[in-house]
This record gives C-alpha cells, sequence and structure tokens, in this order.
C-alpha cells in the first residue's frame, strides 16, 4: 500500500494517507476520520488537497475524508462512489486489493485538480500507514 500510496503521488501535489484501526469510537465512521484528519495534521497541506482512507477492521466500517481543496473538486458523490468499491472488494476479502485501486483512484483525481510540479510541489505526509487501536 506504501509503494500505491508513493506512485499515485508521483502525478499530484496532493497527499494520502491510509488509517488502520480495529474499533471506530463513532457511530459515523467520517466523524472519526475527521478526528483522525486533524490529529494527523492532514489539514495543513498547502493547497488543502490531502485525502485519508479510514478504515475500522473489526467494526468493518470506512470513510473517504478530503480536504477542503480536493472536496471543492469532487464533490460528496465522489467520496461515496470510493466507499461503495472498497466496500466491494471487502466484502469479497480482499482488503489490500480494496485499497490499493482506491489509491490508485485517488491519485487519479488529485492528478486531474492538483497536477504535479517538479519546481514547487514536495511530499508535505508521510506516506507510511497509520495503525491504531
Amino acid at each position: 500500500m506504501v509503494h500505491a500510496i508513493q506512485h499515485a503521488e508521483k502525478r499530484t501535489s496532493g497527499e494520502i494517507r491510509v488509517f488502520v484501526e480495529s474499533h471506530c469510537r463513532f457511530v459515523n465512521p467520517i466523524d472519526r476520520a475527521t478526528e483522525v484528519f486533524a490529529l494527523l495534521k492532514m489539514d495543513g497541506t498547502v493547497e488543502r488537497n490531502a485525502v485519508l482512507v479510514y478504515v475500522a477492521m473489526k467494526d468493518r466500517q470506512l470513510a473517504v475524508f478530503g480536504d477542503k481543496g480536493i472536496h471543492e473538486k469532487v464533490g460528496d458523490n465522489f467520496w461515496d462512489e470510493k466507499v461503495r468499491i472498497i466496500l466491494t472488494h471487502f466484502g469479497e476479502k480482499s482488503y489490500v486489493d480494496g485499497l490499493v485501486r482506491i489509491i490508485g483512484e485517488l491519485g487519479e483525481a488529485l492528478h486531474n485538480n492538483f497536477p504535479y510540479n517538479g519546481d514547487t510541489d514536495k511530499n508535505q505526509l508521510p506516506d507510511d500507514i497509520v495503525f491504531g487501536r
């Protein structure tokens, strides 16, 4: 998955992170994703174009949360579609494949809206997968 993130980010100024934990502290996983997004300081990118993929494995919950810059470009239906795609893969027990596919699609959306500029862009956030409790 880290390789997928690095590959996706080579074509965009956007940032992608994945956060995995066992249980979601909230009923709605988007609330937890919003909290994690802030905890990971993902709201500090220059163009507000970071995206978090949040997964609570044992609770079977997930959310895809994009910062203001990318959300304004793609809208609510985009995020809902990504969640549906991941859930299809998860239903087939293809967890890694589902996440890798979504990371690629997120990278493509970020590339289309925030293309990479070799003169000014730098990796603003770590590419590693973050594991919670």
